[in-house]
């Protein structure tokens, strides 16, 4: 990194860990928060309504900067069974107490987790890499958007049970508090006991520290950690499941289709899809240069990111006017680093990808498509990035803009989940269905135009669960719905009501909303 000058254009002094940021930090203060699940310098499994001291730890880094941190302690397939076998004994108990015993517990979960909220935010910055900003957001949208079912659990509940077994719960690194934290704790105020593995590559401390909060309040979580070939038996087919909720990537994804739809068991599986932008017959360029920024949060590491944008050609020279200052402005690098030790800690756009296979998995994917054809248009600098001195930062990667990527990269057809932007030029409304539709179904997608009724034509073809209209559309919290089109969704959706829905029971022969083998059912 350039160094930066003062106003006297003295060189400035070098950027230093914000005090009491540090991982030791962070992890004195789990070992202090909840020594019942912290033990010497590793985590430990939930089962069985104890803390259990089994499994293989894995060695790990944060992405930060490659500091040694804690790893998964992974469980065998056998072990992982008594889990699940000692969750169902939890369940017939805890479907059975009242609801306002059951609300009332996990109200105070919330408040728990409320009271530790900015040591849960520094958890992810270390495990995930979050910006602190965007660190606070995720834990604050998982209390927030339980509280909205806590206040509403009445209504939602109404004539309906829970399920026959716990719910078991496999999701993706990038949101663990206001994806995964957050379904657990729903779906436990609707009378199931809850079963979630840790993901792989990270947030396995701050998982930890939720569930402890959790647990001391009597909510029926089991946390377990281990391989997804291992722990697949037990936590997708075992008899005892009475749902199965997976976030994650297509490949995966389609497997645990298959599994659960032989089983006909009940599936909530969120999949990736290309998200794309639309650029037809429009002129409002300021407000598209205002959103870029906000489109690239960390490091567009989310199922909702929009890495695809597909351009009316006569328009492209006004759409690089508007779009090339906006991704210049990016602010990357070390989420804990300042200038001085009282500063506050940076405000970032992102900072590292989740691990430095994946920094590199994607620039070897930028590099074989220019080979192949593909435009740069932008190309982000080490000289604009915010690192302490002589960190590692293999885990980066800096933004990246190509046009026209060939058929044959996996940028063409794939989301990169990594700031890497591309762009296809259209020259009909025809072509632009076409692009905007090529992942075959997506979960979110936006149509930039000037006319309503052009908006009004042309959205319905695309196949996204949720369309904006020049505005960017997310997974949405408290009584919003989400799902997805084609490939990109199997099972029930969920948000709102329809949460609640996909983890209970209801009078005989309800067809829950989502995409089933044998019928596919919209809100």
């Amino acid at each position: 990194m350039a160094p930066t000058h003062t106003p006297d254009n003295t060189p400035a002094p070098p950027l230093t860990l914000k005090p009491g940021t540090a991982w030791a930090d962070a992890w004195q203060r789990c070992l202090t928060t909840a020594p019942e699940a912290f033990r010497g310098d590793r985590v430990l499994n939930l089962w069985a309504a104890s803390w259990q001291q089994d499994g293989h730890p894995l060695p790990a880094t944060s992405p930060v900067d490659d500091t040694p941190i804690a790893g998964p302690p992974r469980l065998d397939a056998p072990t992982a069974q008594q889990a699940v076998r000692a969750s169902l004994d939890q369940h017939r108990a805890w479907r059975h107490i009242p609801l306002p015993e059951r609300r009332a517990r996990v109200s105070a979960t919330l408040d728990a987790l409320t009271q530790h909220r900015e040591l849960l935010a520094l958890l992810l910055v270390w495990e995930i890499g979050k910006p602190w900003r965007l660190a606070q957001a995720d834990v604050d949208r998982a209390i927030d958007g339980v509280r909205w079912y806590v206040d509403h659990i009445d209504r939602l509940l109404a004539d309906r049970t829970p399920l026959p077994g716990p719910v078991s719960n496999i999701a993706s690194w990038n949101y663990p508090m206001s994806v995964l934290v957050h379904a657990m704790l729903v779906q436990a105020l609707a009378g199931n006991a809850v079963i979630a593995k840790t993901p792989t590559d990270g947030g396995v401390a701050c998982l930890t520290l939720a569930c402890a909060l959790a647990a001391r309040e009597g909510i029926p979580l089991t946390l377990v950690s281990g391989s997804g070939s291992e722990l697949s038996a037990p936590l997708v087919r075992s008899a005892e499941i009475g749902c199965v909720s997976f976030v994650g990537g297509r490949d995966t994804g389609a497997r645990i289709a298959t599994e659960v739809a032989d089983l006909g068991k009940r599936h909530i599986l969120e999949q990736e899809g290309l998200n794309t932008w639309g650029i037809w017959n429009f002129t409002d360029w300021p407000s598209l240069t205002a959103v870029i920024p906000k489109l690239f949060d960390y490091g567009k590491q989310r199922c909702t990111a929009y890495p695809r944008f597909v351009v009316q050609r006569s328009a492209f020279d006004a759409f690089l006017s508007a779009y090339l200052p906006a991704v210049r402005s990016l602010r990357t690098g070390h989420p804990l680093a300042v200038a001085s030790p009282t500063d506050p800690l940076p405000t970032l756009d992102f900072g590292p990808l989740i691990n430095a296979a994946k920094a590199k998995e994607l620039a070897d994917q930028v590099a074989e498509a220019i080979d192949r054809g593909a435009v740069p248009l932008h190309r982000g600098s080490t000289a604009d990035a915010h690192f302490l001195p002589g960190q590692d930062t293999s885990a980066y990667l800096h933004p990246v803009t190509l046009l026209n990527p060939p058929p044959s990269s996996p940028l063409h057809h794939a989301e990169p989940f990594g700031p890497v932007d591309t762009i296809v030029l259209v020259d009909t409304e025809a072509e632009l269905l076409a692009a905007m539709n090529a992942s075959n179904g997506a979960l979110v997608a936006t149509l930039s135009t000037d006319d309503p009724a052009t908006y009004a034509r042309l959205a319905p073809q695309i196949r996204a669960f949720k369309t904006g209209h020049g505005t960017p559309r997310s997974r949405g919290d408290r009584e919003e719905l989400f799902g997805g089109f084609g490939a990109s969704w199997r099972g029930a959706f969920v948000g709102g009501e329809l949460l609640v829905r996909a983890v209970t029971d209801g009078p005989p022969g309800e067809r829950l909303p989502g995409n089933f083998p044998d019928y596919h059912l919209m809100p």
